[in-house]
């Protein structure tokens, strides 16, 4: 939903990032699953709109168990 319009989709991810805070209060959702999908959350909403396709079409990105990439030494 909102794949072409980022920002849109970006106010809707902090949304669904405060259902995912509840569920997981009342217990609905497992810590390892809103790790994953805070994980994917955190790259969306700071990464550019030309980044942007390019996570959505990334279908490891997707996958259940997906944990970001370790930072290259450069990068720290």
């Amino acid at each position: 939903m909102n794949f072409e319009q980022p920002e849109e989709a970006r106010r809707r991810i902090r949304h669904m990032q405060v259902e995912w805070h509840d569920a997981f209060e009342q217990g609905v959702l497992t810590a390892a699953n809103r790790e994953g999908l805070e994980a994917r959350a955190f790259r969306l909403l700071s990464c550019s709109d030309e980044e942007w396709m390019e996570w959505l079409d990334d279908l490891d990105f997707w996958k259940s168990g997906w944990k970001p990439a370790p930072l290259n030494d450069n990068e720290a």
